[in-house]
């Protein structure tokens, strides 16, 4: 569970989220979203499946790639039926 905006989150297995990743050399940022697997609450991680393609970071992340994504990136969150 973390707090997103005004309320908190709790995350489940097949929740999106939207996340930001940046390039702290450029400042170039992308947001892309990730279908969650599972959470690590004491890290404060969620791991899951890129549902996007990514268009900056082409050369480290693939679509369907399963990654970690720190809670501190996550924009916005939305539940499967939602979309």
């Amino acid at each position: 569970m973390f707090h997103l905006g005004r309320g908190q989150v709790n995350l489940e297995p097949g929740d999106f989220i939207k996340f930001e990743i940046k390039d702290e050399n450029t400042g170039e940022a992308e947001w892309m979203w990730l279908r969650v697997d599972y959470c690590d609450e004491g890290k404060k991680v969620a791991f899951g499946w890129l549902d996007s393609q990514p268009v900056l970071f082409t050369s480290g992340l693939k679509l369907g790639q399963h990654i970690a994504v720190s809670y501190n990136n996550i924009r916005e969150h939305r539940k499967a039926a939602q979309f």
